[in-house]
């Protein structure tokens, strides 16, 4: 039986607001497979970013269930199956670039890899700058850092948060065809919550959530 990378099933995230409860996800069904990036895409307060947080099990559905791998995700499968890119990089300033990929084999208990480290930022079109420091590097070359960082622990799902939403568009376009390329090429899931349509391409999958609800589930038209 194959089993999706991401799968969302009947999923509803509700928040007590005073006398009223919001409903930030209403019922969302939703998988993402092996060797695509599907765009998440969405008016702001659409409930995008909550669909992702509860992807990545960072909050708890109110009802329904999140499997990665079939699994149900805890601290444990998100640590080992899922990578996360976020909107601003995250990186730990006293930490050179090489440093911040090995800091999460730290977080695994494995012994550091720096061939891996080394390997994947080259990859990211980082090569020979693994001593760099963070005030060394520009935005865009962040986020780069930040898509190494995100596939150091060969993850089966890559979560990305709106990772363009402060770079120019030549910038954010090269970013996503980057992450394109490293997810199909590995065979990983990817999802990408983002504002900005021209960023799709005819390859990807586009899931609009509109009040909670996700409203069409369709290839790009270019």
């Amino acid at each position: 039986m194959h089993t999706k990378n991401l799968e969302m099933n009947n999923v509803t995230v509700t928040y007590p607001d005073g006398d009223r409860t919001l409903t930030a996800l209403d019922n969302v069904s939703f998988t993402a497979d092996p060797g695509h990036l599907t765009f998440i895409v969405g008016e702001s307060g659409s409930g995008k970013s909550t669909l992702l947080s509860a992807a990545a099990g960072l909050i708890t559905p109110t009802s329904g269930e999140v499997l990665v791998c079939g699994e149900p995700v805890d601290d444990k499968v998100r640590l080992d199956k899922i990578g996360m890119i976020f909107q601003q990089a995250n990186l730990i300033k006293a930490l050179n670039v090489r440093e911040q990929l090995l800091v999460t084999d730290h977080m695994r208990g494995r012994s550091p890899r720096r061939d891996r480290a080394d390997e994947l930022l080259a990859a990211v079109g980082l090569e020979g700058l693994g001593d760099r420091k963070m005030e060394q590097l520009s935005g865009g070359q962040r986020q780069r850092v930040g898509i190494a960082r995100a596939l150091m622990g060969e993850p089966q799902l890559v979560l990305a948060d709106e990772p363009t939403a402060a770079l120019d568009s030549e910038r954010s376009h090269e970013i996503v065809a980057l992450l394109r390329t490293l997810i199909e090429e590995n065979n990983i899931a990817g999802a990408f919550v983002t504002h900005d349509r021209s960023l799709i391409s005819e390859r990807d999958r586009v899931v609009e959530v509109r009040d909670g609800r996700v409203t069409s589930l369709e290839h790009a038209r270019v």
